[in-house]
């Protein structure tokens, strides 16, 4: 089995209206998106997936989220605009993210990062 990962940053701002702290506050993050795709066999390239090709997909999903208000942003997932979390963000993505993979690739895990040492990850069939 081989896995590759890419990574991909995005400016956002959004508040936890519901978090009793700072966080209920409008505040912003350089988030990073850490995506691991998964399969059985190269390509006629000795590749599983061109790298540049799977970084195209993630930007393709969060380029509407990038110098925006997460809270403000109307998504197909309304959990995520009511409550826009590492953790819903990343799920969100990895549901996205699994439309766009050819079928010879899985999907193994979507990872969000707020800052450089806060993170959360999704991730299905574990």
């Amino acid at each position: 089995m081989y896995e590759i990962t890419v990574k991909k940053t995005f400016a956002a701002a959004h508040r936890l209206p519901n978090y009793k702290g700072r966080c209920a506050a409008v505040h912003g993050h350089t988030w990073t998106v850490e995506v691991s795709v998964a399969g059985v066999s190269l390509d006629e390239n000795g590749m599983l997936i061109d790298f540049i090709l799977l970084k195209e997909m993630v930007t393709q999903i969060t380029m509407d989220f990038d110098h925006q208000y997460l809270n403000e942003l109307k998504l197909a997932d309304a959990v995520v605009s009511a409550h826009p979390t590492a953790e819903n963000l990343a799920r969100y993505i990895f549901k996205q993210l699994s439309k766009l993979l050819p079928p010879n690739l899985s999907l193994t895990k979507v990872k969000v990062w707020e800052s450089a040492d806060t993170a959360a990850s999704y991730q299905e069939g574990v």
